[in-house]
């Protein structure tokens, strides 16, 4: 079977609802979909987190991290966690949860490999396109986040399936790139019910374009990317640098601000968030 056929068999079987997660990712995929009820009481969402230990954790320190807590107030009860970071928010570290897992406890070395940096990628560009919306393109913050936890959840899927197709992690990945990625990760959007607003964000920013100066929600995704400085493992072609090697390249397009100076005013925003989003 070829990589074409592979991920035609991939699509299949995410279109068919088969897609399996651990037990913790399965419990943080419920919570998601009871928070998108508008009706969902804050008992109950307490109640279905504290079910979770490692989403109730992140919940907890979400809270406490200086982007969401500037007052230094501690938060030890998730509750109250909720109140502070409102439902969104919320939604946003449980999907983080289903992401993170989504490739599985039972890995090869390689796969863990993989799927570690890619989520140390992924925490890095969810929590600089979070600042960046605020501070640059004047984006929704909460949607930048999720979109940046979202980014690269067809890869997570794709390493969660090497075991049976060990040619998904042949060579240099650019069948994933070129055919695989957006074609798997749209299918996996689609089954979790993303919002059209960012499922739409996410198919611009798969096309790659980052706008100058960068406005959208996808030119945020992508300037986050640009600028993490822990490249994404699946993209092994993709030789321009990372992270701060690039910020003199991108300074024109912030204007006044200049973007040295925001990640340098930012830089504990974006730390409290990289740490709230580690999934041990």
């Amino acid at each position: 079977m070829d990589k074409h056929e592979i991920f035609e068999a991939l699509i299949g079987r995410i279109a068919k609802g088969e897609l399996a997660f651990p037990t913790s990712a399965r419990v943080a995929l419920k919570v998601k979909q009871t928070l998108d009820d508008p009706e969902c009481h804050i008992d109950t969402a307490a109640r279905l987190i504290q079910a979770e230990p490692l989403l109730a954790a992140r919940v907890v320190a979400m809270a406490n991290s200086v982007v969401y807590n500037p007052s230094g107030r501690e938060f030890t009860d998730v509750k109250t966690s909720i109140t502070r970071l409102g439902f969104r928010t919320v939604r946003s570290l449980a999907m983080a949860l289903v992401t993170r897992q989504m490739a599985g406890q039972s890995l090869s070395p390689v796969q863990k490999q993989l799927a570690d940096q890619l989520w140390e990628h992924t925490a890095h560009v969810a929590s600089l396109a979070q600042v960046f919306a605020r501070r640059v393109t004047h984006q929704d913050p909460e949607a930048a986040l999720f979109a940046g936890i979202i980014h690269e959840i067809g890869g997570f899927y794709m390493i969660s399936n090497a075991a049976e197709f060990p040619s998904l992690l042949e060579n240099d990945f650019t069948d994933w790139i070129e055919e695989g990625e957006v074609a798997v990760g749209q299918a996996v959007l689609k089954v979790l019910t993303v919002p059209e607003s960012v499922a739409s964000a996410m198919t611009a920013y798969w096309d790659g374009f980052l706008a100058m100066p960068p406005v959208s929600l996808a030119d945020t995704l992508l300037l986050a990317e640009e600028l993490a400085p822990v490249p994404s493992p699946l993209h092994r072609l993709d030789d321009r640098p990372h992270g701060a090697e690039t910020v003199a390249q991108l300074e024109i397009i912030v204007g006044e601000a200049s973007l040295s100076a925001i990640l340098a005013e930012s830089a504990s925003e974006v730390k409290s968030l990289i740490d709230a989003l580690k999934f041990q």
